[in-house]
C-alpha cells in the first residue's frame, strides 16, 4: 500500500499533520527519543532550523541514517513537487543543531554530491522503502542532505 500524499497547503489535513509533528517533538524531547524516536522502524532525529523569511526557530522530526560521523536525511516531503521548507531554511542557514536521542549535536548541512547520493540512496530506501515511492511521485530529484559535525 502506497503512503498517502502530503496534504495541500492550508488544508485541515496539513493542520492536523503539523499538530502531530509538534506533539512528536515535545514527546521526543521529554523522553530523549524513547518515544517518537522511531517511525516505521527507522530512527528519527529532531532538526532545528530558522525560517529564512520569518526568522522563527523551528524543529522538524526526520528519519535519518548514520554514515560515519555524518547523519543523512532526505528532503522528500512525501513525494511532493515542492521542496520541504526545512531544506530551504537550511540552504539559507546551514549551521544548525540536531537532537539524536538525548544528545544535541552542532552540524552543518549540505546537499550530497551526485556520487554520494548514488552511494547513500540504496541504504536510505532499505531503511525506509517509501522513499522510492516518493521519488516516483515527483519530477524533482529528491535531495539527500548530509549533516556533518561542526
Amino acid at each position: 500500500m502506497a503512503p498517502p500524499p502530503v496534504p495541500k497547503p492550508g488544508s485541515l489535513g496539513l493542520k492536523a499533520l503539523n499538530l502531530l509533528t509538534g506533539v512528536n517533538v515535545i514527546i521526543y524531547r521529554l523522553t530523549g527519543g524513547r518515544l517518537g524516536g522511531k517511525m516505521a522502524g527507522a530512527p528519527v532525529l529532531l532538526l532545528d532550523h530558522v525560517g529564512r523569511k520569518s526568522g522563527t526557530r523551528r524543529t522538524t522530526p526526520l528519519l535519518y541514517m548514520a554514515d560515519g560521523d555524518d547523519l543523512v536525511i532526505v528532503g522528500s516531503r512525501g513525494g511532493s513537487d515542492a521542496t520541504p521548507a526545512w531544506w530551504l531554511n537550511l540552504q539559507a542557514s546551514p549551521a544548525t543543531t540536531v537532537q539524536v536521542g538525548r544528545e544535541r549535536r552542532s552540524v552543518v548541512a549540505r546537499q550530497a554530491t551526485p556520487d554520494e547520493r548514488a552511494r547513500l540512496w540504496p541504504g536510505l530506501t532499505a531503511m525506509y522503502s517509501d522513499y522510492d515511492v516518493y521519488q516516483r511521485r515527483t519530477e524533482r530529484e529528491i535531495p539527500v542532505i548530509v549533516l556533518s559535525p561542526s
